[in-house]
């Protein structure tokens, strides 16, 4: 059922544009970049590396170094990026299913237009009709 452009999906593209053009600045870039390279595992592993470097320092210091390099070096490096990861995988199902949502979305407006043009059809002809039966003419 392929009809005119419906003016509601019109619309929402027009006012959507103006969300892309700002994802265009600099600084959410550079963001966006930095984010992209941290929220890997291939980091998590830089970072474990990063931090085992000190490990040795951290047992030596005794029972509250270890436990504060523990806490504060290795689990904040490595968990940073392991977040990051599976944050990326929930956002990117999560994408998915709101682009499936957007476009079930679109087919059912195309639809109820399409239903909005057949009542509208109907309603003529049953004008038509009721002008033939009363033996009315039509201008």
């Amino acid at each position: 059922m392929e009809h005119g452009a419906n003016a509601y999906l019109e619309f929402r593209k027009q006012f959507l544009r103006p969300l892309e053009r700002r994802e265009s600045r600099f600084n959410e870039w550079l963001a966006v970049k930095i984010t992209r390279v941290v929220g890997t595992m291939w980091c998590a592993y830089a970072f474990a590396g990063l931090a085992l470097i000190s490990l040795p320092a951290a047992i030596r210091g005794g029972t509250a170094t270890l436990i504060s390099w523990i806490a504060q070096t290795f689990l904040q490096l490595v968990l940073l990026s392991i977040i990051m990861v599976g944050q990326n995988i929930a956002a990117r199902k999560s994408d998915r299913q709101l682009e499936q949502t957007y476009r079930d979305s679109e087919e059912l407006l195309k639809i109820s237009d399409g239903i909005r043009q057949l009542l509208q059809k109907n309603t003529d002809l049953t004008a038509e009709i009721h002008q033939v039966v009363r033996g009315e003419k039509k201008d």
